[in-house]
């Protein structure tokens, strides 16, 4: 089934990435470029240099899966890191696959598990 929420773990690659990288290319940027087991269950996301183009790679059971979208106008606008982590929340993926950017805002207090 093809489901993605709150409870994975998101992280962003950090350069551009050549969109005709499938299934094994980006898996093997995963594993040696952010030294990450791609079939760990974490999700893995990809932007091209023009930022219109965005790829999710995510191990479910069985297999990797691909999600792929393209913009056909505006572009993509990647979360700003602070420090070395590549790490993203679901909702700072869904803010930018959806074309929100939030100039200031103040997370509320929650209970982390």
């Amino acid at each position: 089934m093809f489901v993605l929420g709150s409870y994975h773990t998101y992280h962003f690659y950090p350069r551009p990435c050549d969109m005709r990288k499938s299934f094994n290319g980006l898996s093997g940027l995963v594993q040696n470029e952010l030294g990450r087991e791609p079939a760990s269950g974490d999700v893995f996301i990809f932007l091209n240099r023009n930022r219109t183009h965005l790829k999710l790679l995510h191990w479910e059971a069985g297999g990797f899966v691909l999600y792929y979208k393209r913009l056909e106008q505006g572009s993509f606008t990647p979360p700003i890191f602070q420090g070395s982590s590549s790490t993203i929340t679901w909702s700072e993926l869904v803010l930018m696959v959806e074309g929100l950017q939030i100039k200031k805002a103040h997370q509320k207090l929650r209970y982390p598990r």
